[in-house]
């Protein structure tokens, strides 16, 4: 094996058209590559470079990812703006990738995964399969943590103010702390704070008020059901 990643450049189009604007850049016998179901790649043509194509993204919308060799992104990137004009595709950088995956309820590593933290946990039990027959590094680790009760769970929380908690922030419930936030932010498509939080289990019910000590002022948030949102198609 080699590994090619310093090589390598991804680009992400990501919402609602993308297909449409990649049919634009691909020839015909290409087109049926945007057919594959999510979490699927392949080899493809767009806008005659060779890329590997992936229908992968972490902004909750449908939408592929392109790897290509560094020599060809720019070219790659300035046919994609191109074609992209009409629909009103735009660049975004990292930032707003963020906050389209909090409102998505997805999960970042560094953030609500670490090394420290279980799938169970984090609600991605049904991640991990136990009906493989065969056995798997720390599969007996995973298996007695399936079987005990988490120590904590990760829930989403919604503020009724207009101040969003941020990474670090202490869960309070009256001057007991209950948890802590992973990832906040003032919604941008929502218009109000939202927040991805590890939580004691007993807190983790919907519905559930709890406060943000947001720098010695504490302000109420509400455990909600995640994601926050869903896209409509």
């Amino acid at each position: 094996m080699r590994d090619v990643s310093t090589e390598t450049s991804l680009i992400a189009v990501q919402g609602p058209k993308t297909v449409a604007i990649l049919q634009g850049i691909m020839a015909p016998e290409q087109r049926a590559s945007l057919d594959m179901k999510y979490y699927s790649a392949e080899e493809a043509r767009v806008a005659g470079i060779d890329v590997l194509l992936a229908r992968t993204g972490y902004t909750g919308e449908d939408g592929f990812e392109l790897y290509v060799p560094n020599e060809r992104a720019v070219e790659l990137w300035r046919a994609l703006l191109s074609a992209g004009e009409s629909f009103g595709l735009i660049p975004a950088g990292l930032a707003t990738r963020d906050s389209l995956r909090l409102e998505a309820g997805m999960p970042l590593y560094g953030n609500e995964l670490s090394l420290t933290t279980n799938p169970f946990e984090a609600g991605l039990g049904a991640v991990v399969s136990f009906k493989k027959p065969e056995p798997f590094v720390g599969r007996a680790a995973l298996e007695a943590m399936r079987e005990a009760r988490p120590e904590r769970a990760l829930v989403g929380l919604r503020g009724s103010g207009r101040r969003a908690g941020r990474a670090g922030y202490a869960v309070v419930l009256g001057d007991e702390v209950v948890g802590e936030i992973t990832s906040g932010l003032l919604s941008p498509t929502l218009e109000y704070p939202i927040a991805l939080a590890y939580v004691r289990p007993e807190f983790a019910e919907p519905g559930t008020a709890l406060e943000v000590d947001l720098r010695g002022k504490p302000q109420p948030f509400e455990v909600v059901k995640l994601p926050f949102y869903t896209r409509s198609v």
